[in-house]
């Protein structure tokens, strides 16, 4: 098979591990730099360009779409789409889960469970917003933020009050959510591919950190999943439409509850911690099922 990375870094682990997975498997691979391509869109014959050359041939695309080039990279990976090209992760589910209210309202009408959640646009609605996510302590987070950033955990009514108005200050579009103390600032990282979990790993904030981002200085830990969480990872993936999907996920009193689903997982964390091949899985699950405009939306929506 001829396979397509789009990555901006191909020196980054996760894309020279699919490249290492790729040619394992002996399959012919090219890492294309997502911002450098660009596009004749007509409805004879729609085609990508890459510094003067026309991309042709490929058989499947493999997305690694940052989160700052979504409208741009998902532009690229419809364009793939369209051309016929199976994609590990088609364009509308990436830009569904990059959407980060529109992704929990999605969630929430298929009864996956998530933290309670508010989000309001006037300073008025503030003190209603507050009682209705359960108060103090919460979390309240940028609609745009990645990797922890644009993360608060404000401790008292007073605080909460205080970010929220700084932030509806500047214009910012936030979420407030419950803080689900009983996870201990640990939440649970489930890699899917197609309908199973492969690989999953508990990751813990660091010393006074209630984030467990592994770029803040949390640790990774393999960890045995129960089937609940299972089975809430596989539907929170299906319901974003996402093939290959990172589902973060918090234990608490009442169950698993999702806090994400990201289009672009990492590997390294998850390959370390589990010792997995999940590289290689996700190459595996390309070769079983990429055919010519084998895609749910063939580029549209």
């Amino acid at each position: 098979m001829k396979i397509a990375i789009l990555s901006r870094n191909k020196r980054l682990y996760s894309t020279r591990r699919l490249v290492e997975a790729c040619e394992q498997r002996g399959h012919e691979v090219r890492v294309i730099d997502t911002l450098r391509c660009y596009m004749n869109i007509t409805s004879e014959k729609p085609e990508l360009h890459y510094g003067g050359e026309n991309l042709e041939g490929f058989d499947a695309v493999i997305p690694r779409i940052g989160a700052s080039i979504t409208f741009y990279g998902t532009a690229v990976l419809r364009q793939f789409e369209m051309m016929g090209v199976f994609p590990a992760n088609e364009s509308v589910a990436i830009s569904r889960s990059r959407d980060k209210l529109r992704s929990l309202q999605l969630l929430s009408r298929d009864n996956v469970g998530m933290p309670k959640t508010g989000f309001a646009n006037s300073p008025g609605d503030i003190q209603d917003l507050i009682k209705m996510v359960g108060g103090a302590p919460l979390v309240i987070k940028l609609l745009e933020g990645t990797q922890g950033i644009g993360v608060v955990l404000a401790e008292t009514k007073k605080a909460a009050e205080s970010v929220i108005e700084a932030f509806m200050g500047l214009n910012a579009n936030i979420l407030i959510q419950e803080f689900i103390k009983e996870a201990g600032g640990a939440d649970i990282r489930c890699f899917v591919i197609g309908n199973r979990v492969v690989a999953a790993m508990q990751r813990q904030g660091a010393e006074g950190e209630f984030r467990s981002n592994l770029h803040r200085g949390g640790t990774a830990s393999l960890i045995k999943i129960t089937p609940q969480e299972r089975a809430t990872a596989i539907k929170a993936a299906k319901v974003m439409g996402l093939n290959v999907a990172g589902v973060d996920l918090l234990r608490s009193d009442r169950g698993p509850l999702v806090m994400e689903v990201n289009s672009s997982p990492g590997l390294e964390g998850i390959e370390q911690a589990t010792e997995k091949d999940v590289a290689g899985m996700i190459i595996e699950f390309i070769e079983k099922n990429a055919k010519p405009h084998r895609t749910r939306t063939k580029g549209r929506g």
